[in-house]
């Protein structure tokens, strides 16, 4: 009886050691395949879902990528609730206050969980969203034009977006993320575009974004072209083109100028005679773009498939550097 049982255990140990190092053996493979095929892209976070970051994470897989939400970067200059909101340095608008945002500006990601937070994301994506409070300009404004403001993500996206520059960790930036490109690299920022064009006395045509129908309520993006500017840009490069055409838009804001900054203006749309800047780069970085219009949209919607090579190329940059980790043993 006694040898029947170790006859029996024997096989049974045998099949499990046998299903155990095949399991682990398609584990390993499956972990090489994500490091060289599926590598890893930080999007900024945000409260919340809306079409255009669930598109940026889409457009992520579709470019071959796993796209991984970074956790809410907090300022411990700031005081914050329990479950992460900003008290004492918000105004009546939602929008950070003067105190609240020199505090950020001053101290910038040294003081804040940024490290923590990106873990071993080498690239990330900022996708778009609400307005940036004006506190947080170089040359801080009162808040002119006002269509809802997220101080929480204004300040983790300001810490994130610092701490990527001066890092040189790779970026793309779209909408409000390329907004925040321009005010974390000291540009000055239009606060609304119909005011901007009503004050040099020029009409404007929603171009940039289609009319509201109701208040709160648009018809959806607005689409137009954009001029290359620098051909020897990224822009130029991943477009291989002057133009870049029918892209969707949705933004009542723009950056005014990049004068002063480290920023290139390579993408512009004109407008009734006026230069709207719809792409930005940071030339001293390896890979910082920003883009006015919303590429993501095109490629979930399948308006247009050269749209992908914005986050083909961002995948790209972090599938180089997964392979370089592995190389080095991390």
């Amino acid at each position: 009886m006694e040898h029947k049982k170790i006859k029996t255990a024997l096989p049974t140990s045998i099949i499990g050691i046998a299903f155990a190092m095949m399991f682990f053996v398609m584990f390993m493979n499956l972990t090489a395949e994500a490091a060289e095929n599926k590598p890893l892209v930080g999007v900024a976070w945000r409260e919340g879902k809306s079409e255009t970051f669930e598109a940026t994470c889409r457009a992520i897989e579709i470019a071959g990528g796993t796209p991984v939400v970074l956790k809410q970067i907090r300022s411990a200059d700031l005081e914050y609730t329990s479950d992460g909101k900003i008290i004492h340095f918000k105004d009546n608008n939602g929008a950070l206050t003067l105190e609240g945002g020199k505090l950020v500006r001053c101290n910038s990601w040294q003081n804040s969980n940024v490290q923590a937070a990106l873990g071993e994301i080498r690239v990330v994506v900022f996708p778009g969203g609400s307005d940036i409070s004006p506190s947080l300009y170089y040359a801080p404004q009162p808040v002119l034009a006002s269509e809802g403001f997220d101080a929480e993500r204004d300040v983790s996206d300001y810490l994130l977006m610092s701490y990527c520059l001066e890092k040189d960790i790779p970026i793309l930036a779209i909408c409000r993320g390329m907004q925040m490109l321009a005010v974390v690299s000291g540009a000055d920022i239009i606060q609304d575009i119909p005011e901007y064009m009503a004050g040099q006395g020029k009409s404007y045509a929603f171009l940039h974004r289609n009319e509201q129908v109701k208040p709160g309520a648009y018809r959806d993006f607005a689409f137009h072209d954009v001029t290359v500017t620098v051909k020897e840009s990224l822009l130029g490069r991943l477009t291989e083109g002057s133009i870049v055409s029918h892209v969707p838009s949705w933004h009542h804001q723009a950056v005014r100028s990049v004068e002063g900054t480290r920023l290139k203006i390579t993408g512009i749309t004109r407008t009734n005679g006026t230069d709207i800047i719809e792409a930005i780069e940071r030339p001293d970085k390896t890979f910082a773009l920003g883009l006015q219009y919303h590429p993501e949209i095109a490629v979930v919607r399948r308006l247009d498939e050269s749209s992908i090579v914005y986050f083909k190329a961002i995948v790209n940059m972090a599938k180089r550097y997964a392979l370089e980790a592995v190389r080095q043993g991390e």
